[in-house]
Parts: C-alpha cells; sequence; structure tokens
C-alpha cells in the first residue's frame, strides 16, 4: 500500500516510544468538494482532520472519535469525525470577515473537546474537555494529552492545498525500568537497558525542529527514520483513510417525507424543486417534482431523477 490517503504506526524498539503518521490527499479534497474555505480555515481544518485520525489510531474501540473546537473567533465551530476504520468527515463554521491567519484570532478563547462512543452503546462514550491553549493546534492538542492522558506526546502537522499530514510520538510507559514498546496487536519490540528519558528528549526536538515544508513531502518511513535518529525503528503494515459522509438520498428523503405533503407541495411551488444540502459536508441533494411524488407514494424511495444517469 502506499502513503497515499493512510495512517500508519511505527515504534522505536529500545525507546518506549510509539508513533503515528498520517497522510491525506484525495481525501483532504473530498473533505472540501462542496465548500471553498478561506486558506487559514482550509489549513486549519485539514489539520484538524489529521490530528482526529491520529487519535483514532492511538485508541482500541469500535465506534466513532469527534474532535471538536469551539471558540469566539473566527472559526466559532471546527468538527471532525473518523471512525475505528479511519472513516472521515469535517466540518467549519467561520466569518470570513475575521479571517486571519494566526491560530489565536482563528480560534480565540474556547475550548476543544474529544468525544468517543462506541457502535454498541451510544450510552457509553468518553470525553475530554480542555480549554483551547498555545498559538497551534499542535500545542493545543498536547495539553489536551498531558491533562485528559497523562502521557507526554509532541504533535506535528502541517496542511496545505493538496497535502493534509500529520505525526504524533508518544512516550510509553516503563516496565521494570527497562523501555518496552508495544503495537496495538501486542508485539513488543526489544527491550534495553538506555536512558528512556534522554531519548524521548532527543525525539521531541528532532519533531518540533522538522519544517512543516518536509513534513508535507516525506514518506512515511523516511519520518519515522528520521525520528528514531539512529534508534532500530519499526515499522507496521498502513491503513487506509477514506472521506465517508452519512448522508444519504434515504436519509435525506426520510426527512423530507417527515415534512408532510402540503409543506412539500408549497416548498415546490416556490422554488421548482426541493433543495436539501447536508450540514456536514454541504453537498446539496435535489428532489424535483417527480421525485417528492415519488418519495411521498413510496416507503422505500428511489434515486432522485435529478441523480440518475439514463
Amino acid at each position: 500500500m502506499s502513503d497515499k490517503d493512510s495512517v500508519r504506526r511505527f515504534v522505536l524498539r529500545g525507546g518506549a516510544v510509539r508513533g503515528q503518521w498520517v497522510r491525506l490527499s484525495t481525501v483532504w479534497s473530498a473533505l472540501r468538494e462542496h465548500v471553498d474555505y478561506p486558506q487559514p480555515v482550509r489549513d486549519l481544518l485539514g489539520e484538524a482532520a489529521v490530528a482526529a485520525v491520529l487519535l483514532a489510531s492511538t485508541l482500541k474501540f469500535d465506534g466513532t472519535l469527534t474532535l471538536q473546537l469551539q471558540g469566539d473567533g473566527a472559526v466559532r465551530l471546527l468538527v471532525v469525525q473518523c471512525s475505528n476504520t479511519f472513516d472521515l468527515r469535517a466540518l467549519a463554521r467561520f466569518d470570513v470577515a475575521a479571517v486571519r491567519p494566526d491560530f489565536r484570532t482563528l480560534v480565540g478563547q474556547g475550548q476543544l473537546t474529544v468525544t468517543v462512543e462506541t457502535a454498541a452503546d451510544a450510552s457509553a462514550r468518553y470525553q475530554g474537555i480542555v480549554p483551547l491553549v498555545g498559538d497551534t493546534l499542535s500545542e493545543a492538542l498536547e495539553h489536551y494529552f498531558q491533562q485528559s492522558e497523562q502521557l507526554p506526546c509532541v504533535l506535528k502537522l502541517a496542511a496545505d492545498a493538496d497535502i493534509a499530514t500529520g505525526l504524533l510520538l508518544q512516550r510509553l510507559p516503563l516496565a521494570g525500568g527497562i523501555a518496552v514498546a508495544a503495537d496495538e496487536d501486542g508485539l513488543r519490540g526489544e527491550s534495553a537497558f538506555l536512558d528512556p528519558g534522554q531519548l524521548w528528549q532527543q525525539v521531541t526536538a528532532v519533531v518540533r525542529d522538522l519544517p512543516s515544508s518536509e513534513l508535507l513531502v516525506k514518506d512515511s518511513e523516511s519520518l519515522a527514520r528520521h525520528c528514531g535518529a539512529g534508534e532500530d525503528v519499526v515499522l507496521f503494515p498502513a491503513q487506509n483513510v477514506q472521506f465517508r459522509c452519512r448522508c444519504s438520498h434515504e436519509r435525506i428523503a426520510t426527512v423530507l417525507r417527515s415534512l408532510g405533503t402540503d409543506d412539500l407541495q408549497e416548498l415546490l411551488a416556490e422554488q421548482g424543486a426541493v433543495t436539501v444540502t447536508c450540514e456536514f459536508c454541504q453537498k446539496p441533494w435535489r428532489f424535483d417534482a417527480i421525485d417528492v411524488a415519488e418519495l411521498l407514494q413510496s416507503g422505500v424511495p428511489q434515486p432522485p431523477s435529478s441523480h440518475r444517469v439514463n
């Protein structure tokens, strides 16, 4: 599998350090297909999308992780959702007149929330909420890890018009004074009698000094070995990330049917068709008079004529 639209895990065998790397290209374009974001908002959304995948890749769960930024800045709301199988969708709500290039102006004062909900039981969920601190999204998320996970980490995020990418490194707990690294399948690396604290400082310095320009172009193996700084690096197979919104013709038809015949006919008379835009991905769903008649008459709506291929 190539590095395109994927997440990849790695460990430094002797150093109690676990890493995750994400690169989005086609998925990143799909997330913005129906929305024209100003460049600072676009880049922040890309970084947040990558961060959500990175967070999901650190967990064992069957459900959805939601990363949300809410503040009083130009971007009043940003939401990214990532499933355990790395299905991704995202949105940002913003005041275009107030958009500025710096993070603090974009988000203002507010909070960062991470919510994990399981597919089997929506009521069983974990939620961590921390203030939005720092001058970058990376710093805000490092603060989240420190406050909510009590796990030292270093995070690097970058996005432009074509690529959104990121790197997360975590210092793992020690076992009996010896550094032990493990992946999600229980594969343990070789233990080594070295100074984990010194290695962690070295790895942290390497990541913080990594220019965003390099992060955008380097592949996963090159970055992992760069972060390892001479340590033995073990890379695990990449996993696909895909764009997937939950909106569908069936879901929209159900919403329209709930309005009732009179309201739908009134909308048709005023507008000539009924168009519903997904709040999340901003995809427009158009139903003309024939489509509306079909969905009212049938319990199982047919694909709208405006979307059919003849």
